[in-house]
């Protein structure tokens, strides 16, 4: 234990020729001989949201058991290392996203089960990632992170009715504020490291040097002189974290084919890196305390993506169109499971990311699933949805609830923000809260 008079604060940066890189949480944040919980350092929740398009293949994303007993399905199968943790809900529809235009408004309604009026203004309702952002995230340097693998899908998210707002987002700051997703990971990592008011400035600023972490070195050297062996450690890693992302940021930059004339949907193995270097970043962006909440949609609506890289040439959207054809819903399953694999990898991280008296797992809340169901269908109904994470020891975990049939997905969201501390009175068209997750 750190146990000397003075304390860093929880907010310590290093800086380097306007360049700024926050730290982990270490040892020497914590004032000696002070309760962990009593302190500016104690845990308090991160809430991820994580959006897939296209529904999932129900009968193999659905446990057959109810309550803790239950084996993991298929799709969710890379998920089993963590399954204490693990809250599969039935049951589920978001009755205020059925309107005919399904994949227009589908990702901004998800999170805020508001049925947006038909203008080509957006004008919704504000979502749950936002209402968190508001009272978990002002005292980091950035409220929330919103962030994709794809700066847009294919046909149909757009809608004459409705217009372009809500294809591209699940995020809303106000009814008529839509946020942008960034699916650039070079525009991410200058976000959460760089210096500059716009992409533009960023890039030029980003030119003068190598590398955020040279400029940052004297002042890193000089801090851990002051800490002790276990904190020493801890802010190595961290730092080597952040040389290793800069090493395969700059690296995919190398293969950059953008002089050339391609499609705007970027071939499967980069996608691939960008899924993977996004989730890397968040994990780093949490660990760095540079944010609390964040809204990820890990594949665009109507994404034409295709997945060679786990022998899938399908387009994942027009393979979404199964027509209950087996070997098309076997393809589809398989896109589906390594979504679900390459979270887990994260989770991975997260359980091993140290974070005051336990780890990042054990103080976040993860929702994760779709705003539809048969996807053939275009479907609402049962949704597929999860919650991961300890919470901080508000919920439960490793269980299996279904509730009645049609139970509005916004009595989960309500819930959400009740174990975060963040006091909301409804969410969209709740009707409750659930007493067991």
């Amino acid at each position: 234990m750190y146990i000397s008079k003075k304390h860093l604060s929880r907010r310590t940066f290093l800086r380097g020729a306007g360049v700024v890189v926050g730290l982990p949480l270490l040892d020497a944040m914590i004032p000696s001989m002070t309760a962990l919980a009593q302190t500016a350092a104690a845990a308090k929740p991160r809430m991820g949201f994580l959006y897939l398009p296209h529904g999932a293949i129900m009968e193999q994303w659905t446990p057959a058991a109810e309550g803790k007993a239950f084996e993991m399905p298929a799709i969710l199968k890379p998920l089993a290392p963590f399954q204490k943790q693990v809250t599969i809900v039935s049951g589920l529809e978001n009755k205020p996203a059925i309107l005919p235009p399904v994949h227009a408004i589908n990702p901004g309604t998800w999170l805020s089960c508001v049925s947006p009026r038909p203008t080509q203004e957006p004008y919704g309702g504000v979502t749950i990632d936002q209402m968190a952002a508001m009272h978990i995230g002002q005292d980091t340097p950035l409220p929330s992170l919103e962030i994709a693998t794809e700066s847009r899908g294919g046909g149909g998210a757009c809608d004459r009715n409705y217009g372009c707002s809500y294809g591209g987002t699940i995020s809303f700051r106000t009814p008529s504020t839509p946020l942008p997703m960034e699916a650039d990971p070079r525009k991410l990592f200058e976000r959460l490291f760089g210096q500059g008011d716009t992409p533009q400035e960023r890039k030029a600023i980003t030119r003068q040097y190598s590398s955020i972490l040279d400029l940052v070195s004297r002042e890193a050297a000089d801090l851990q002189k002051t800490l002790d062996g276990p904190d020493r450690a801890k802010l190595g890693d961290y730092l080597e974290s952040v040389r290793e992302i800069e090493r395969r940021v700059q690296k995919m930059e190398a293969q950059d084919l953008s002089a050339l004339a391609l499609p705007d949907v970027p071939v499967s193995t980069s996608f691939d890196q960008r899924l993977n270097l996004m989730f890397d970043m968040v994990a780093l962006a949490w660990q760095a305390n540079l944010t609390r909440v964040f809204t990820f949609m890990m594949a665009a609506e109507g994404s034409n993506m295709t997945y060679n890289h786990i022998g899938v040439s399908d387009a994942f959207h027009p393979l979404s169109h199964h027509q209950n054809d087996k070997s098309r819903k076997e393809r589809l399953v398989k896109i589906q499971t390594y979504h679900a694999d390459v979270f887990s990898k994260f989770l991975a991280k997260l359980s091993k990311m140290p974070d005051g008296d336990g780890s990042m797992l054990d103080h976040s809340i993860l929702l994760y699933g779709s705003n539809m169901s048969n996807s053939n269908a275009h479907d609402e109904f049962p949704l597929p949805t999860m919650v991961v994470g300890g919470g901080a020891g508000k919920i439960t975990g490793g269980q299996h609830l279904r509730y009645p049939d049609r139970t509005p997905l916004a009595n989960l969201h309500l819930t959400l923000m009740e174990r975060a501390g963040i006091p909301v009175q409804q969410v969209g068209n709740s009707t409750g809260s659930f007493s067991e997750l």
